[in-house]
């Protein structure tokens, strides 16, 4: 028998429901409604305030339809902008359907698809007998059958993937040169998404005299100028460079700007100063805050890696952060 707002008579009121009828999931009680679902979706009920219950909620979500967010705690961002289909399985049963700008905490994934999680509010009086057995998606479909359901979980730090069983082959660009072989299993810094793509970071360590330098004990790289690469943009795709660049603003690319991810930051720079030709500078998410205090027409030493040297757009090159640092003291 159900106690009055839907719950069943246990004693706690938490465990595994599912919606008696078709409706809104709230980031708070009668708050923001962040996704619709449908009628008879499975929900681990976790909480209870007055006529709301706060539930977590998982399902699958195609890889393409996710971006990595610049949040704390939930590290992927729904980016569709009609939102997306979440579901019981990959391809499978549609449970609802989340909004463009939705956050959502990433289980993990498979080909094409990532396991996602999220937190919110249901009206009580939707939800149905609760039952004393936790299991959502993540716990019933796919799971490795050596891990005990019951034992401790496990989860993959935020921003963080990890290589599969035959390991992983890192690239400069999507479809680009060969940069570096990652191990299986090894644990990779994600800093962007778009499609199956994701772009990492990877720290490590090289025997020096392996790199080439010139007589001054500098990179050789550092001697190529915005107008090399430009000129044989394909030559110098994954090629470090250290150039001083004068800081324009800090941009988003837009759709059309189709060398970037949509809505990608950037910096507009300037190659030595006044005068010289432009450089784009793309900002990782996570790095966000170390360039939002950055003043128009100081400069910087910027150290990046080469996406392209003549975007598609308007021919300039086209370089991702790794470092950075200011020259307060120049004009």
């Amino acid at each position: 028998m159900l106690q009055p707002g839907g719950l069943s008579a246990q004693d706690s009121g938490l465990g595994m429901a599912r919606l008696a009828a078709e409706e809104n999931f709230r980031r708070t009680p009668n708050g923001e409604v962040i996704a619709r679902l449908n009628q008879g979706t499975p929900i681990l009920v976790v909480g209870r305030e007055e006529r709301w219950v706060q539930v977590d909620l998982e399902g699958w979500m195609w890889t393409r339809s996710l971006q990595l967010s610049t949040d704390g705690v939930l590290d992927l961002v729904v980016s569709e902008p009609e939102g997306e289909n979440l579901r019981d399985v990959p391809s499978g049963s549609i449970l609802g359907r989340l909004g463009r700008g939705t956050l959502v905490e990433e289980v993990r994934r498979e080909p094409g698809w990532i396991l996602i999680r999220r937190q919110g509010w249901i009206w009580s009086a939707s939800v149905g007998d609760v039952t004393g057995a936790p299991s959502v998606a993540s716990r019933t479909s796919g799971t490795d059958p050596a891990q005990s359901p019951s034992g401790p979980a496990t989860r993959r730090p935020v921003g963080f993937t990890e290589v599969g069983d035959d390991g992983a082959v890192i690239l400069a660009a999507p479809d680009g040169d060969t940069l570096a072989r990652a191990v299986p299993q090894a644990e990779l810094e994600v800093t962007a998404r778009q499609g199956n793509w994701v772009r990492v970071r990877l720290e490590g360590w090289m025997w020096q005299p392996d790199t080439p330098v010139t007589e001054d004990g500098a990179e050789a790289s550092t001697t190529l100028t915005p107008d090399d690469v430009a000129r044989e943009p394909e030559a110098f795709t994954g090629r470090v460079i250290s150039w001083r660049l004068q800081f324009i603003s800090q941009e988003r690319a837009e759709a059309v700007r189709t060398d970037f991810f949509e809505a990608e930051p950037f910096l507009l720079c300037r190659f030595g100063g006044d005068g010289g030709p432009f450089v784009y500078v793309t900002v990782p998410p996570d790095r966000l805050a170390e360039v939002a205090g950055l003043v128009p027409l100081e400069f910087l030493s910027v150290t990046g890696r080469v996406r392209t040297g003549a975007s598609a757009l308007t021919g300039t090159p086209i370089v991702d952060l790794l470092s950075f640092e200011r020259e307060r003291d120049r004009n």
